[in-house]
């Protein structure tokens, strides 16, 4: 799946399509608008960061090789471990042989650690060039520049958790350990000018017990594990698609402080997989779609306050925890809005849920409210309940009333499953305290101002409301799927 750029997609919001949609009952507020996009130009745009572990000629480079390849319009720089091993010492040098390559120990990870920091924060490194014929660092070293995606490679970046840390994405390259000694002996007697009997007596001394001892165990720390490595075209092509999306996510969670994507998982993506074929039964739409609605209200609720508790277990011990937030309601967006009610009603009970109706009325862009709220609204926290953020219109209009109302910014959380840059940047823009918290960032809008990917009219879908021998559309602009619902 092709991305654009997140600047790309920002200045392709400034044609996004605005209907005209006024209330005559609520002032829009024109402050603080270009507020946040000043203060996001300023914030450190830090690095997506990808590591690549893995026994030694596993793959690992070829592995990287190509997803730098498929990420040809990203800015990626490849680190390598193996540029941070320790100068030998003469008395080392005398008995190279008896020198394991492979112990944690054998790695400079404090100066790993100072140049991965400094690429981080934007500033350009020189990575050191090891020669594995001297065992030392010679020169000239490689000079790095900051770039929009690291992928650092190595058989132990896994074993240190500071380095694990810096990571966005940890995948393992697990080869047959047969291939990885056959590759071994090659690349080591070429690239190495080593002997095919100093290889087999350093794997067998060192290679082998380093990798059962240090380097498997860390396999567990993997996001993602790939099985016989540069072979496996499949799983690389589907880590890249994957790569792109969290690429998306990663650059509009740095301009939007108050943007919160939930952690993409393949379980996620291969709900979402479901729920946006167009061949999916209702079904099937319904019961993935549910999964996913709770997953982001649980999430929502993670960011509610809290107060300290302590309570007694049946064992006699203290525990202290935290109370949940009492005074919470959740606002629906109707229709599409009500799909979202049972799972917030499962993690909430007895709450109280009010309604939104913004209704697109012909072409001249009138819009005909409906509201039904707790008449306290203004005193709780508000979650409001929409599954596709669009454009961002509606939910401007939705946010909009409820702060009418007296509810604070800061007390409004926006839950929906799927959301446009466009529609984050305009709600972002105008609302800059509130929380949104989506499962995905879309690649955009079309022509015709619809979600694209999207998943198609979601309140039709969902209620068992739409034609059965008519193709799926994607949502409508207007953010809740159809604006006539």
């Amino acid at each position: 799946m092709d991305s654009k750029s997140v600047e790309d997609m920002i200045e392709a919001s400034s044609g996004v399509h605005f209907s005209g949609f006024h209330m005559d009952a609520l002032e829009m507020r024109n402050t603080e608008v270009g507020q946040l996009t000043s203060a996001a130009e300023e914030m450190c745009r830090q690095p997506f960061v990808i590591g690549v572990a893995g026994g030694a000629a596993s793959g690992k480079t070829t592995v990287c090789d190509m997803i730098i390849q498929q990420l040809h319009d990203q800015r990626v720089v490849l680190v390598n471990q193996d540029s941070f091993y320790h100068d030998l010492t003469e008395e080392e040098l005398t008995r190279v042989h008896e020198y394991n390559f492979d112990h944690p120990d054998a790695f400079d990870t404090e100066q790993l650690l100072c140049a991965m920091e400094k690429l981080r924060h934007g500033q350009a490194v020189d990575i050191p060039n090891y020669d594995f014929k001297s065992y030392k660092n010679v020169f000239p070293a490689r000079r790095v520049n900051p770039s929009d995606v690291i992928i650092l490679e190595g058989i132990l970046i896994f074993h240190d958790p500071r380095i694990r840390e810096l990571m966005n994405m940890k995948i393992f390259v697990d080869t047959d350990a047969d291939v990885r000694l056959a590759r071994r002996i090659r690349r080591d007697i070429v690239e190495k000018g080593r002997d095919i009997a100093m290889v087999l007596d350093q794997y067998s001394k060192f290679v082998k017990p380093a990798f059962d001892d240090f380097i498997l165990p860390t396999k567990k720390y993997a996001d993602i594990i790939i099985p016989r490595g540069g072979d496996n075209h499949v799983a690389i092509d589907l880590i890249v698609q994957h790569i792109r999306t969290k690429l998306g996510q990663h650059d509009m969670c740095k301009i939007y402080p108050n943007l919160y994507v939930i952690q993409s998982t393949f379980q996620i993506r291969g709900m979402h997989t479901l729920i946006r074929d167009s061949q999916t039964t209702k079904h099937d739409f319904v019961f993935y779609a549910d999964r996913l609605i709770r997953l982001v209200v649980e999430h929502g609720l993670g960011h509610l306050p809290f107060t300290e508790k302590q309570v007694t277990t049946p064992t006699g011990s203290v525990y202290t925890g935290v109370d949940f937030c009492k005074r919470l309601c959740g606002v629906s967006v109707i229709r599409s809005g009500e799909s979202m009610e049972n799972a917030l009603r499962a993690c909430c009970k007895g709450i109280k849920i009010g309604k939104i109706l913004i209704h697109r009325e012909g072409d001249n862009g009138q819009q005909l409210i409906y509201e039904k709220l707790p008449q306290d609204i203004s005193d709780r926290h508000v979650l409001l309940l929409d599954p596709i953020l669009g454009t961002g219109n509606s939910a401007v209009q939705a946010i909009s009333l409820l702060i009418s109302k007296g509810v604070p910014e800061s007390n409004i959380i926006f839950l929906n499953l799927i959301s446009a840059p466009q529609g984050v940047h305009v709600v972002c823009k105008r609302f800059p305290r509130i929380k949104i918290v989506t499962s995905e960032i879309e690649t955009g809008l079309n022509e015709d101002f619809r979600v694209i990917p999207g998943m198609g009219e979601f309140g039709d879908r969902y209620f068992g409301t739409d034609d059965d021998d008519q193709p799926v559309l994607a949502p409508k602009s207007r953010d809740t799927k159809s604006s006539t619902d």
